[in-house]
Parts: C-alpha cells; structure tokens; sequence
C-alpha cells in the first residue's frame, strides 16, 4: 500500500480511520447471533471453518481458526474516499508504514506495533475450559502473552444463552496430580477438569480481569474483550455440555513441535498461585 494513500486516508479522517466490519468465525464454537449480523450470514464462509461468532476492532492480529483461514482472517481494513471511488487497506499496512506518528512514539518504541485489539464473542454455549499463555511461554512460537478483560454489555444481550456462568482458576486445595490426570485423559472422552475449577455466574453490566495463565471456560453471554494482540491459546477441556467435543491438537496449537504431547509444559503453563488464590472473585471481578 502507498504511503500516500495511507496518509490521505489518515488526514481525510482527521486522524480517525474508517475500519470496515471484521468478522471471525470459529470452528469450536455456535453463534450466539447477537452481534448484528444478518441471520443468513453467520455460516456464510462454511460450516468446516465453524460459524461467525467474533467481531474486532482495531485488530492488527491474524486470527488462527485451522487449515481453512483466511490469510486476512482477523486483520482490519480502512476504507476511504480516494476520490474516485473507495479505496481499502489494512490497518496493520497503515500502523508499518506511519509507526510512531500513529500509535505514538513510546509504544511504538516498545512493540513495533499496535499492541491491542478488541472484539465481540458471542456464543450460544460455553466455551472450553482453556488458557493463555504468559509471556515466556508465548514466546517459544514466536507470539506474545495474552492478558484480557471481559465485560457483559446490557446492550447485546437479549438472552443468556445456554450457560452464563463462567469458570474460572482452580479450587484451592486442587492438586497438580488431579489436572495432570485430566490432562493425559483429553483424547478418552470427558476429561472432567470443569471438576476443579468454580463457575461464577456472570451479570451485564459488570466484568472480568483474566490474566494470562489462568484457566477460564467464558460463558455465554455476549463479551466485549479488550487485549493484548495475540491469539495464543490451548485447550484442556475436551468435551463442553456433553455434547462437544473439543479436538486434542487445540491442546497443542501453540506448542513447539518438539513438546507436543508434553504433559508437563502443558502444567507448566498453568499460573498456579494465580488458578488456586482462595479471593480470586475480590481480586478480579469488576
């Protein structure tokens, strides 16, 4: 992308870029249909890359959904009026090209790009039991940590879906041996680690903080997600509601190839101060 078409779409906005829709479907999950898509469209990229049930904003991030991604999957696009008709490009394009004159200079000096992103996730049933790794574990494929907040809009939901209740961490006094066996367990069916953790139920209008390395299985209210610009993760609940089956390579999916199958990287990635802190509802609701 030109330079100069970046800057006129920049100026033209008065610093204020036009980002067209950025919808994001999931394999694992069911849409929940309340972030204003048509209802003719919420399978409309197919049912093998799962239906739309995420919206970004302001996203810099390619979205990871298995071998059917799109390579564009994720990434925001700018629209504007170059005169003679629209012109479109992505704002990751814009962000490489203006650095420091858009983000600013100190986070721009400190991550070479625009480190955030924020989306709608809107499902009609829980999402797995997973977690996402912290800096020095992101860091061995090459990716970043994932902290992340959630608040529950009044605006968007007009139902609760199948579970509103999210679970999060471990119950103090869980062992490691118990998630060790969970884990060694995932491809026999139910793993049963919901088991272990505590599901609180979740109101609109109130919120999470959800530091990574912390285990959490989202409920299904609609969720306004601020975080880091990352789509690292893993799974280690393998069947939701009985009736979903979570695939064992979303265990692995951002593991280095010589620790798949690791059971004891997948606990190291586990905060266990963090899963077991006996106030952890005083210490993060909001």
């Amino acid at each position: 992308m030109a330079r100069q078409s970046i800057e006129n779409a920049y100026e033209q906005g008065k610093g204020i870029l036009r980002l067209t829709p950025t919808w994001v479907p999931r394999s694992f999950c069911i849409p929940g249909r309340r972030i204003k898509l048509h209802p003719d469209d919420y399978y409309v990229l197919g049912g093998e890359c799962g239906g739309i049930d995420e919206r970004w904003f302001s996203s810099t991030t390619h979205a990871e959904n298995g071998p059917l991604t799109d390579p564009e999957e994720g990434l925001s696009h700018v629209v504007f009026q170059d005169g003679t008709g629209e012109e479109v490009f992505l704002l990751r394009d814009a962000v490489d090209e203006l650095k420091g004159a858009m983000v600013g200079d100190r986070l721009w000096s400190q991550y070479q790009s625009w480190p955030i992103y924020s989306k709608f996730f809107d499902n009609q049933a829980p999402l797995p039991l997973h977690i996402h790794h912290r800096d020095k574990h992101a860091a061995m494929t090459g990716q970043s940590g994932k902290p992340e907040g959630y608040y529950f809009p009044p605006q968007v939901n007009n139902h609760g879906g199948d579970f509103p209740h999210t679970y999060f961490g471990l119950e103090p006094g869980t062992t490691k041996d118990q998630i060790r066996e969970c884990l060694k367990a995932f491809a026999a069916g139910d793993n049963k680690i919901t088991m272990y953790s505590k599901a609180y139920r979740l109101d609109p209008g109130t919120g999470w903080n959800v530091p990574p390395g912390l285990l959490h299985a989202p409920g299904s209210l609609c969720t306004y997600e601020p975080q880091r610009a990352a789509d690292v993760f893993a799974m280690y609940q393998s069947v939701i509601m009985n009736r979903q089956v979570v695939p064992e390579e979303l265990l692995w999916k951002d593991t280095p190839e010589n620790l798949k199958g690791n059971i004891d990287h997948a606990m190291d990635i586990i905060d266990w101060e963090l899963n077991t802190n006996p106030n952890f509802a005083r210490d993060h609701f909001m």
